[in-house]
């Protein structure tokens, strides 16, 4: 399967790609910034592109199968539901149909009406770029472009971890083991994301992935 990927120099989108290139499809990475991919192998290419610019990385959508984004902006958060709308248009006019899209735990609801964001506790810091998610969110809710797209939030908790092959598949709700942890790590989330991207699943919904 040929993959384009954007954010593959991110912490999780190296993990995507990595897995990605060892499930032998062809990936097609679009980065900012090509001297900050390290990653050499005969089924990648690497294409110098924007997804705020889509003429940029227009030559390299036609003929894929499949398109992953992980995505962020440290600087302006607040971009990333405006870089979903611009992707569901750029990948709609390239002829991509299945979309997945690497979003956040804030919009998960941990009972009914009450989310992972509206807990007092949550981090004052970790605010701004998860109500961008969320409304990331809505924008593909709302989107009517001809796109299978997936929205997938990790566990409250994803870092670097053991590469363990197991973990569960949620819909709305905070997945937490029996101790009240959710959690996953990035090597396993890598692997529910591709997944989701062959299997075809969860269509125009949100799914969580969490031990």
């Amino acid at each position: 399967m040929k993959i384009v990927l954007f954010g593959a120099t991110g912490n999780i989108g190296n993990v995507i790609l990595d897995e990605a290139l060892n499930r032998g499809h062809q990936v097609v990475a679009v980065v900012r910034d090509p001297a900050r991919l390290a990653t050499k192998h005969a089924a990648l290419t690497v294409v110098q592109g924007d997804v705020a610019q889509p003429t940029s990385y227009a030559g390299a959508l036609p003929g894929a199968e499949a398109a992953i984004a992980s995505l962020n902006d440290h600087a302006d958060p607040a971009n990333v539901p405006r870089q979903a709308t611009l992707l569901l248009d750029a990948l709609s006019a390239g002829g991509v149909r299945r979309f997945v899209w690497v979003g956040g735990a804030g919009s998960l609801e941990t009972a009914p009406g009450v989310r992972v964001i509206d807990d007092p506790g949550f981090p004052e810091a970790w605010k701004t770029p998860a109500n961008a998610q969320i409304d990331a969110l809505e924008v593909f809710r709302a989107s009517k472009a001809p796109i299978d797209w997936t929205y997938i939030s990790p566990a409250a908790e994803i870092a670097p971890g053991e590469r363990k092959g197991s973990f569960r598949v949620g819909g709305e709700q905070l997945l937490t083991d029996a101790q009240g942890h959710s959690r996953i790590s990035i090597a396993d989330f890598a692997i529910g994301v591709l997944d989701r991207v062959e299997k075809g699943d969860a269509v125009k919904n949100r799914v969580t992935l969490a031990y």
